[in-house]
């Protein structure tokens, strides 16, 4: 199962601080609008979002039809059809993709500790 480019999205108090920390470790902004409160850096391969003010928790990332380059991908898997695969699984949703959609998309699970996982899909 291919669920495209990870990332780590972390809940932050003060956007502006933790661009700055995270600038300290070599990331540089890839995208997003600081005034708008989300940001998403890069360092090398590693990929973070930062959002104030947004999620309660930090969520694991995966966008499928981008590259870690937030490129579009010619050949994907679809998230309606890795929805389906999961499902298929006896996975539970907690949000789901409308599977009379195309394009656009989201679907959130669990772990089992409880950590969420965001799959979101911009093509």
């Amino acid at each position: 199962m291919k669920l495209g480019a990870f990332s780590v999205s972390l809940t932050v108090k003060d956007i502006h601080k933790s661009k700055a920390f995270y600038e300290d470790l070599g990331f540089q902004v890839l995208g997003g609008e600081i005034t708008q409160n989300w940001l998403i850096m890069k360092n090398d391969g590693c990929v973070i979002g930062l959002f104030q003010g947004m999620f309660e928790k930090n969520i694991l990332t995966f966008n499928p039809g981008w590259s870690q380059n937030a490129e579009n991908l010619h050949s994907f898997t679809d998230i309606r059809d890795l929805q389906k695969q999961l499902k298929a699984k006896g996975m539970t949703m907690l949000t789901e993709a409308d599977e009379s959609t195309v394009g656009p998309a989201s679907f959130t699970i669990e772990d089992p500790d409880g950590n969420p996982i965001l799959v979101d899909q911009h093509v």
